[in-house]
């Protein structure tokens, strides 16, 4: 059995289900699948009518993604986007950004090959979840093998500092959506009963309800700003200034 952190995961409620909801069919549009692993979504993706190119640095989780995708990159961003003559429709990071030195950086350098009005989807667990919470106010933050404290994990997100990121790269957030804790994931299969579906969209539901302390992962469908939206939020602004001066 593969590492669990890095397959499909298909209950209604999971990353997985609300990105392949937010992108749709493809029709033959570009997509750029970051930090790929095995492939298996940009697999779908491409069954989907994507034309999927699939970054992962990890050479031995690459050579599991060859034949999934229409191109695959060996490396990190910048070896997809540096020097590219063609831009990508669409440009996914699932659960990527947290296992970055520098986030910033890496969406900047991705959304630069965008077309006009590109969608971005990007994901990230959510460090303020009130598990994390109760184990902190009893002295713990231990890590773990996967997970919000998953220990390979170098940067931490709160719904905030997340929306603070994507404005910082420039982003304009349209959607933004929670999922909740994955009880199918963690509870053994024999206990995938009624009842377990039925908690678990009562969670899903909570989840919605103060996504600040029960999302277990925010996902953000952006795009950049048009360069007319750009240019009035920059009038606007330099207005403002001259205002209070």
């Amino acid at each position: 059995m593969g590492d669990a952190r890095y397959q499909l995961k298909d209950d209604p409620y999971s990353r997985h289900s609300v990105m392949l909801s937010l992108l749709g069919d493809g029709r033959g549009r570009r997509l750029l699948d970051v930090g790929a692993a095995d492939g298996f979504l940009a697999e779908i993706l491409s069954e989907r009518g994507w034309a999927v190119t699939a970054v992962e640095r990890d050479p031995v989780r690459a050579e599991q993604a060859r034949g999934k995708c229409r191109e695959l990159i060996v490396g990190d961003v910048a070896d997809a986007v540096v020097g590219r003559s063609d831009r990508f429709d669409a440009i996914v990071f699932g659960d990527v950004l947290e296992h970055l030195d520098d986030p910033l950086s890496t969406l900047r350098s991705a959304t630069a090959s965008l077309v006009p009005g590109g969608l971005v989807l990007v994901s990230v667990p959510n460090v303020a979840h009130l598990f994390v919470r109760l184990s902190l106010l009893l002295g713990h933050f231990d890590y773990a093998d996967r997970g919000i404290l998953d220990r390979t994990h170098l940067r931490f997100f709160t719904r905030r500092t997340f929306l603070g990121l994507l404005a910082q790269a420039g982003l304009v957030v349209e959607v933004l959506r929670v999922t909740p804790a994955p009880l199918p994931l963690v509870a053994p299969t024999y206990r995938h009963t009624a009842w377990l579906r039925a908690t678990h969209a009562l969670s899903a539901q909570a989840s919605r309800c103060w996504p600040q302390g029960l999302a277990y992962q925010f996902i953000a469908s952006c795009r950049l700003p048009s360069p007319s939206a750009a240019s009035l939020r920059s009038e606007a602004d330099r207005g403002a200034v001259a205002a209070r001066a």
